[in-house]
């Protein structure tokens, strides 16, 4: 009685069934080289950016990171723009908005949401989140 270890059973179950007429040895798939360019995601170039009063939030977070890799906006506006939206917020008016709906797939209205938050932090008076919030309302308005 011969004892095989549980890696190779398998393959010599594959080897000794007759009704296998290909090669154990031969691979049923081949490996793609690797090509030197790879796909990122890149919004078209429009007159003054994308419409963000109707883009998602993962073609933000991905035109915010150009935007900060080209110099273009701050380590704060960048993060400000790329954390992901709270499940609900409060408008300037006091009224609470659901916002458990919005996915990275979801188009979502940016310009009113920060200028609605950057309307709260000025009636709060908090001078650190007024100042971020103002870059990012700048950005979104395209007077970055």
């Amino acid at each position: 009685m011969e004892i095989f270890s549980v890696r190779s059973s398998q393959n010599l179950l594959y080897k000794n069934n007759a009704n296998n007429a290909k090669n154990a040895k031969t691979a049923d798939f081949a490996i793609d080289s690797a090509s030197g360019n790879s796909t990122t995601f890149q919004l078209e170039d429009v007159a003054g950016g994308p419409n963000f009063t109707s883009i998602s939030p993962g073609q933000l977070r991905s035109y915010a990171r150009q935007s900060l890799d080209s110099g273009i906006i701050d380590q704060d506006t960048f993060a400000a723009l790329s954390e992901p939206l709270p499940m609900r917020a409060i408008d300037a008016r006091g009224n609470l908005i659901d916002l458990s709906e919005v996915t990275d797939g979801t188009s979502f209205n940016f310009v009113d949401y920060f200028h609605n938050q950057l309307e709260i932090a000025n009636s709060i008076g908090d001078s650190a989140t007024i100042s971020t919030l103002q870059s990012v309302v700048n950005f979104l308005n395209g007077n970055a």
